[in-house]
């Protein structure tokens, strides 16, 4: 079986109200004899989304091949968020609803 080590890069809500998300399983260092390195994210857009996809394949620890795809999809809305300001003051903003990401490796 492959070894096959993943990156996943998201933006949402925890970036809004300047919370520190806990990465639990964050890979710090790719093995770059021979990977292949992959970076999700979601751009919001007015009416619409774009998924970015983005892969570093690293052979012999030298960059082979990056790819990088970008596909247009719906948009989830707008949801509202609580948050406080700077004065200590509860308010509430509109922001995008994020994707959540699943990945399955074979």
């Amino acid at each position: 079986m492959k070894k096959i080590k993943l990156c996943l890069l998201s933006v949402g809500i925890m970036a809004f109200t300047g919370c520190k998300e806990e990465k639990e399983d964050e890979v710090q260092d790719v093995d770059k004899t021979g990977s292949i390195e992959t970076v999700l994210s979601v751009e919001h857009l007015d009416t619409a989304d774009v998924l970015i996809t983005k892969h570093k394949i690293w052979k012999d620890k030298k960059l082979f091949k990056e790819i990088i795809k970008k596909d247009t999809i719906p948009s989830l809305g707008d949801t509202l968020v609580g948050g406080e300001d700077n004065d200590g003051y509860d308010h509430i903003a509109k922001t995008k609803k994020d994707y959540e990401f699943f990945i399955t490796v074979q």
